[in-house]
Parts: C-alpha cells; structure tokens; sequence
C-alpha cells in the first residue's frame, strides 16, 4: 500500500475524487475512496449484472459524492445548463 504524500492529501481534501497526473506519459487517474472501488468491482466482475442495475449504482455513488462536495453548486452555477 502506497501512503498519500501531504500534497495528495491536500487534493483529496479539496476534491473527493482528484485527477493524478503520470509525468512520465501524462496518463491521467482518479483517486477513489476503496469503499467506492470496491462497490465497482463488484459490478464489473459479476457475471450476473446488467446495464441497468451498473447504471443504478454509479447513479447512487455519484449523488453520494455529489452530496459532500463543497464546490458542487458554484460548478452548477458556472456550467450548468442555460434556459
């Protein structure tokens, strides 16, 4: 297990689910609480789950991210759809 420098600990306090950078090939990732990977894991390596149940879950993980980001509304505001 790798442990998070302080500036990644600072990412992650501003934002759930930050965006790394591979300075070698400039691949990006998402650094994902385990509870949340864990959850998708499931998914994906069930044999029995289908579109629509996946679709229901990353629905749910997504409003319980969305629930406990600060910064959600101004993102809303700024580029959220116009009338």
């Amino acid at each position: 297990m790798i442990e998070l420098s302080e500036q990644e600990q600072w990412a992650v306090d501003a934002d759930p689910a930050p965006r790394l950078i591979d300075p070698r090939n400039h691949k990006a990732y998402v650094l994902i609480g385990a509870e949340v990977f864990e959850r998708f894991r499931g998914l994906v390596s069930g044999d029995e789950a289908d579109m629509r149940q996946v679709a229901t879950l990353v629905e749910q993980a997504m409003r319980d991210d969305d629930e406990g980001d600060p910064t959600l509304a101004f993102y809303q505001q700024q580029y959220g759809k116009k009338p």
